[in-house]
């Protein structure tokens, strides 16, 4: 792998909604939102674009399909996706969301005292788009074994 300074990613995730996904990303979450039309919005996730795309065909119950694997106690569902956060950054989103989404996996540190260890939640989004935002004391454990 080539050392490079970190870019922003791109990622495309269905939605069975446009103006659900509007609420819970924008007004919810608190991300500014950037070019969209009727059929897909542009996100800013932290410098990273996320665009929630309409999909009116996702799935029987108008949600992703979700697998769990076990990590460290815990069903992580697959797929999902998020941001690694400052700590700072990673508390004041767990208390904004507290109560106003269902935790997949409430907010804990995994890993205590091991190599890797972090902070994390996992919650979906109304389409049923798992999403994680996890934070380290010490980002050098990003990649640790």
């Amino acid at each position: 792998m080539i050392d490079s300074p970190l870019r922003p990613f791109h990622l495309a995730i269905p939605v069975r909604d446009i103006a659900e996904s509007r609420a819970f990303y924008g007004q919810l979450l608190g991300l500014n939102e950037g070019r969209c039309c009727e059929e897909w919005i542009d996100w800013n996730l932290y410098g990273h674009q996320l665009v929630t795309h309409l999909n009116p065909h996702l799935g029987l119950q108008g949600k992703v399909p979700v697998h769990l694997n076990g990590v460290d106690g815990q069903g992580v569902p697959v797929p999902h996706f998020g941001v690694v956060l400052t700590l700072e950054d990673w508390h004041v989103l767990a208390q904004r969301l507290k109560g106003k989404v269902e935790f997949i996996i409430e907010p804990y540190t995994r890993f205590k005292g091991e190599a890797g260890e972090q902070s994390t939640l996992f919650f979906s989004d109304p389409s049923g788009n798992a999403l994680e935002f996890k934070a380290f004391a010490d980002l050098g454990q990003l990649f640790a074994k």
